[in-house]
């Protein structure tokens, strides 16, 4: 999942119209292995028995919460990623391997906070952004849409086939600008920074909130390497 560039403009309180710079928001996955110790010695059994069948809800239950999840990499956890156009991470969710990744978009959204060089509160709507096909369904789209956010997102195969088929019915494709969408490369760029932290490319923390602080860490030292803010990001 990733995301653009785009400038966009803001009232300040002064009442004047300002440039908020061109930030963009790139996001994606990161699917980390984790260490052997969290792996348990083969998956529970598949007998019938009530209190089997108990024993491997919870299990799961606690899998969850600590984002643990099979998935086809094995025994992992995804961190969902936003970041800006100069590949820096602005904001991370982290789920279990198993989980879909649109699953966390509106998490990841809310999380984004871009703060100005003068007054003014942090932004939180992003000038453009760029997903890939994962994130091509209707509920992202209409929530792109409700926050006045530009969206280049590809539609699957499957989706363009049954449009087709309906004809009239199955309405106009939505917008999608190839240039554009060339700048995705921006997510992966971001990924490969955090990809650089031993820590976060394999999980060694048990808890989940452990977990996400190390991604912080590793985040916070990405942006002390290149603490750039556009010269046009004034109030």
């Amino acid at each position: 999942m990733s995301c653009g560039v785009g400038v966009t403009s803001r009232r300040g309180r002064t009442g004047q119209w300002r440039s908020t710079g061109p930030w963009s928001v790139l996001t994606s996955t990161l699917p980390v292995l984790v260490t052997p110790h969290l792996v348990t010695q083969g998956d529970l059994s598949n007998d019938k028995n009530p209190a089997e069948v108990s024993a491997k809800a919870v299990a799961r239950a606690v899998a969850e919460r600590e984002a643990l999840g099979r998935s086809r990499g094995g025994f992992t956890t995804k961190i969902v990623l936003a970041g800006d156009s100069r590949a820096r991470p602005v904001s991370r969710v982290t789920t279990a391997g198993h989980r879909h990744d649109s699953t966390a978009f509106a998490a990841v959204m809310d999380g984004i906070r871009i703060c100005r060089t003068g007054r003014g509160r942090p932004r939180t709507t992003p000038g453009h952004l760029l997903g890939d096909k994962a994130f091509s369904n209707k509920s992202i789209r209409g929530q792109c849409r409700r926050r006045g956010i530009t969206a280049t997102i590809p539609e699957k195969t499957d989706q363009i086939r049954h449009r087709t088929k309906r004809g009239s019915r199955g309405g106009r494709p939505p917008g999608f600008d190839t240039e554009r969408y060339k700048q995705r490369n921006t997510a992966e760029r971001c990924i490969n920074k955090l990809k650089g932290f031993r820590a976060v490319a394999t999980r060694y923390d048990k808890r989940d909130f452990m977990y996400q602080a190390t991604i912080d860490v590793a985040s916070i030292r990405i942006w002390l390497k290149d603490p750039f803010h556009d010269p046009q990001d004034t109030p």
